[in-house]
């Protein structure tokens, strides 16, 4: 009876990973200001019909950035 609700517990769990992974996707950006990377990043978020938010920035030589994209 328990190894039944373990094997419940496994692909109930499974599932959600999938689910989520399908909802979620980063993408990166390089530019020369933060300005320019961030409508890079705009403009695959609206291709890919999402919202974005973005979860690092680095300014060297140039801008890079990454967002993660959700629908």
């Amino acid at each position: 009876m328990a190894m039944k609700y373990i094997k419940s517990f496994v692909l109930v769990s499974a599932l959600s990973l999938v689910s989520f992974a399908s909802f979620a996707q980063s993408v990166t950006a390089t530019g020369s200001t933060l300005d320019d990377a961030q409508a890079q990043i705009a403009a695959q978020a609206k291709q890919a019909g999402a919202s974005y938010h973005i979860t690092e920035a680095y300014a060297g030589n140039q801008v890079h950035m990454t967002a993660a994209l959700t629908k």
